[in-house]
C-alpha cells in the first residue's frame, strides 16, 4: 500500500466545506470520488485543516492510501477530469509512510481579502468580504500585532469550536493594501473554528474608526467572544497553504503562494 500527497486547488463556494457530509456537497467528496476513479478503489483523504462553508483554498494538502500503480501525470491529469471546474489537483506524490497531511505540518497561512470599495463589486462578490466606509490598514496591522505569540485565542473562538485548547501560535500578521483591496496574511501553528474570521472582524471594526486599538487590545485580553466584533464572511478567506518540513519534499515547499 503505498502513501500519496496531493495539493488542491478549490473555490468553496459552492460547497458545504472541506469534510465530507451526507446531505450536502463537499470538497472531500468530490476528491475522494475523482482520485478513486483513477486509483480503481475508493481512498479516504485527511487533509491539513477543514475549511467551512465558502472558503476557499490556493493549495489544501491531504494524504490517501493506494494500491494502485499510476504515474504522476496519470494521477492529475485522470483525477482533474473527474472534477468540477471549480476544484483542481495540483500535484499528487509518493510520500513516506510516516507523512501525516494534518500533523506532520508545522504551521498554515490564510490570507483574508477585503475589498474596500463604495459599492459592492459584481467579480468579488463570491471571493472577498467587503466594507463600503474607508478602512485604515496602518491601523488594522498595529493592531494586529499584539496578536503575535502564544496566547489564549478565546476572544476570537466561535462557539461551536470543538478543540481541546484555545491556546495558539501565530507566527505573524500583517494588514496592507493594494489600492481597493486589503489583504489580512496570517502564519500560525494552528487555528480555532472561526479564528481568522472574527479577528477580521474586530480589526475591520478599528480600521472603520468604530473602534480603537486599546479596544482590540481588551477584547482580546479578556477572553469574551461576546465581547468582539462580528464575524467577516466567508467568502474573503484563502488557505494558502499547509508547511511542512523540508526532508518531505512537497512541491510547494519553499515557494510562497500567489494571489491577486
Amino acid at each position: 500500500m503505498g502513501k500519496f500527497a496531493v495539493g488542491i486547488e478549490y473555490a468553496g463556494t459552492a460547497y458545504s466545506g472541506w469534510q465530507r457530509q451526507k446531505h450536502a456537497l463537499s470538497i472531500q467528496q468530490h476528491v475522494e470520488e475523482a482520485i478513486g476513479y483513477v486509483a480503481n478503489h475508493r481512498v479516504q483523504l485527511v487533509c491539513a485543516g477543514r475549511t467551512d462553508a465558502g472558503v476557499h483554498a490556493i493549495e489544501q494538502v491531504a494524504h490517501f492510501e493506494s494500491t494502485a500503480k499510476r504515474d504522476n501525470r496519470s494521477w492529475i491529469l485522470g483525477s482533474n477530469c473527474q472534477l468540477p471546474s471549480d476544484i483542481r489537483i495540483k500535484w499528487i506524490i509518493p510520500v513516506e509512510g510516516d507523512f501525516h497531511a494534518r500533523f506532520s505540518a508545522i504551521a498554515r497561512s490564510y490570507r483574508y481579502i477585503i475589498i474596500n470599495v463604495a459599492v459592492p463589486s459584481a467579480l468579488f462578490h463570491d471571493r472577498a468580504g467587503w466594507e463600503f466606509r474607508p478602512l485604515d490598514q496602518v491601523l488594522m496591522h498595529e493592531a494586529a500585532q499584539i496578536l503575535v505569540g502564544e496566547h489564549d485565542f478565546s476572544a476570537f473562538r466561535a462557539a461551536g469550536c470543538q478543540a481541546k485548547s484555545s491556546t495558539r501560535r501565530i507566527h505573524e500578521i500583517s494588514v496592507e493594501r493594494r489600492g481597493d483591496l486589503l489583504f489580512l496574511d496570517v502564519r500560525a501553528n494552528a487555528f480555532l473554528y472561526h479564528m481568522v474570521r472574527n479577528i477580521v472582524g474586530s480589526l475591520m471594526s478599528v480600521g472603520q474608526g468604530e473602534r480603537s486599538t486599546d479596544w482590540f487590545k481588551r477584547v482580546f485580553a479578556g477572553g469574551d467572544r461576546n465581547l468582539a466584533a462580528a464575524t467577516a464572511p466567508a467568502a474573503g478567506l484563502y488557505l494558502l497553504r499547509a508547511h511542512y518540513p523540508d526532508a518531505f519534499k512537497l512541491p510547494s515547499n519553499g515557494k510562497k503562494p500567489v494571489l491577486f
